[in-house]
C-alpha cells in the first residue's frame, strides 16, 4: 500500500480500526483465480503470533473450499469522506486547494485456516453477535433462538479465521494540511452530519 509518512497509521489506530471495524473484504487467490467475500468479522489480538480475523461464510459459497495460494488478504475499512476545498481557510488565502478523500483502512495479511466444526463455529457467532449487540436496548443473544434451529443455522455456514503475519495501514486523514484547515474540515463533517470521519480527523491531529 502507497503510504506516505504523514499517513501512517500508528499501532494505537490499527487497533482501533481491527477492533471497531465491522466488515472487511477478504481477498484470496486460488487456481481459479481471485475471489473476494464481503465478511462480517472479530478481532481476537491473543490468536496467534499476531492476532487473527474471525469471520464465517455461507457453505455454498465456493471461496471457502478453492484453496488460497499464498497469503490471504482482507481489508478492512474504516470512515471515508468527501474532503471539500470550500471548507479549507487556504481557499480564501490562495485559492490554491483541491478537493480529496479522507479515509482509514488496513490491508490485513496472513494464513486462511478454514473450521468445519460446529464448536468452532458456536464460539464464533456467540462472539460476533455479542460484539454487535452490546450497545443495543435489547441485545439479543444466540440463546434466544431454538438450539435446533441455530445448529442448522451453524450447518449452512463455515468458519474462516484469518491467521495475521503483516498488517499494512494507512490514516489519511488531513494530517498535511494547516492547523486552520484542519478546523475547517472538522466544522464542515459536523454540519454534514458525518460525526464518524470528524472524529478520526480530530484523533489524528491529537496523536
Amino acid at each position: 500500500m502507497y503510504t506516505p509518512a504523514h499517513f501512517a497509521a500508528s499501532p494505537e489506530a490499527v487497533d482501533s480500526l481491527l477492533t471497531g471495524a465491522r466488515a472487511a473484504n477478504l481477498v484470496t487467490t486460488s487456481e481459479h483465480g481471485l475471489l473476494a467475500t464481503l465478511l462480517p468479522f472479530v478481532y481476537e489480538p491473543t490468536v496467534g503470533e499476531h492476532g487473527a480475523l474471525h469471520a464465517h461464510m455461507a457453505r455454498n459459497n465456493t471461496q471457502w473450499s478453492s484453496p488460497a495460494i499464498g497469503e490471504s488478504l482482507m481489508i478492512v475499512q474504516g470512515a471515508d469522506a468527501y474532503i471539500s476545498p470550500s471548507w479549507y481557510a487556504s481557499k480564501a488565502e490562495h485559492g490554491r486547494v483541491v478537493p480529496t478523500w479522507n479515509y482509514s483502512t488496513a490491508h490485513v495479511y496472513g494464513q486462511l485456516v478454514i473450521h468445519d466444526d460446529a464448536d468452532w463455529l458456536g464460539r464464533h457467532v456467540r462472539r460476533l453477535s455479542n460484539h454487535h449487540e452490546a450497545g443495543m436496548r435489547d441485545p439479543w443473544s444466540v440463546e434466544d433462538a431454538p438450539q435446533r434451529f441455530i445448529a442448522g443455522q451453524l450447518r449452512a455456514i463455515v468458519g474462516v479465521e484469518l491467521l495475521i503475519s503483516r498488517v499494512e495501514a494507512k490514516a489519511k486523514l488531513s494530517q498535511n494540511r494547516p492547523a486552520a484547515d484542519i478546523d475547517g474540515v472538522i466544522a464542515g463533517l459536523r454540519e454534514r452530519g458525518d460525526a464518524a470521519s470528524a472524529a478520526d480527523v480530530e484523533r489524528a491531529r491529537t496523536s
